[in-house]
């Protein structure tokens, strides 16, 4: 690495939130050189996935479904090839040397890896998102529109896919964001969550150790076409999986706050 651990510079700055998120700030980190930003998602009750109405559809896809997720924070941005290097000391996409562009072929042990330096850098809880965390966040959030592709209808718009990316990866913020104001998460790399694949109202046997074991990505890719591009569908992974076509998008907590312990004394309020 360019630099120890603990050496590395961090620094911690407050950016007004898309929508105010009910005033709720961003939060963007600086890790040596390398700037990244957190937006707040307040939580919701929302359906996800989608009933199959078409021979077309995917049959995992479905059935749409009421879930609830809580409030969290995510990455603005998939992770970059700049961040990974500057907290992993190395770059392992194939598509190096464009620190603006997804890092990709990372597999989920890798990812983990990435997150626990990071979280020791920063003293802050990074994670994967749930599954139920991306969609949510790819609909927009409370703010959502309704719209099939992650900020719209026109996946030209939104997104680096097979017609217009030249079959390859693509600087992150070069289409149009969502309703929350994040960027690719449809198209340009598929991004992997902590979720286990399983058809829906079956839950999987969680085995995160087992090479075979099978983990969801989200968000289609730079080779995918309309059908993988939905916020609805959903793909799957061996955990060992290292491709050029996925990559990471952090998830974070909130900070835990303690209530303060009151000074008044019980009797004397009688």
């Amino acid at each position: 690495m360019k630099k120890s651990l603990f050496c590395a510079l961090i620094a911690l700055i407050t950016v007004t939130a898309v929508h105010g998120q009910d005033m709720i700030p961003n939060e963007s980190f600086l890790i040596g050189s390398v700037k990244f930003t957190m937006v707040p998602v307040e939580g919701g009750t929302f359906m996800l996935g989608h009933d199959a109405k078409t021979d077309d559809d995917f049959s995992a896809d479905g059935p749409a479904h009421e879930v609830t997720v809580g409030d969290f924070y995510i990455g603005e941005t998939p992770v970059t090839q700049a961040l990974w290097t500057e907290v992993m000391g190395d770059n392992p996409s194939k598509f190096a040397g464009h620190d603006m562009n997804p890092v990709e072929h990372v597999n989920v042990m890798n990812c983990r890896q990435f997150i626990a330096k990071l979280n020791e850098m920063t003293g802050r809880n990074f994670r994967f998102l749930t599954e139920e965390e991306w969609e949510y966040a790819a609909r927009g959030g409370k703010y959502s529109h309704g719209y099939t592709y992650a900020g719209g209808n026109d996946l030209e718009e939104v997104a680096w896919v097979h017609h217009n990316s030249g079959e390859h990866t693509h600087p992150v913020k070069q289409k149009t964001p969502n309703e929350l104001g994040l960027y690719d998460m449809t198209g340009n790399v598929w991004e992997w969550t902590s979720s286990g694949f399983a058809r829906y109202g079956k839950q999987p046997k969680l085995q995160p150790t087992d090479g075979g074991y099978r983990f969801v990505y989200r968000g289609g890719a730079y080779y995918t076409d309309e059908r993988f591009s939905p916020v609805y569908h959903r793909s799957h992974g061996q955990i060992s999986d290292a491709t050029s076509y996925i990559g990471l998008r952090l998830a974070m907590d909130f900070p835990v706050t303690e209530e303060p312990e009151s000074t008044e004394n019980p009797e004397s309020a009688e």
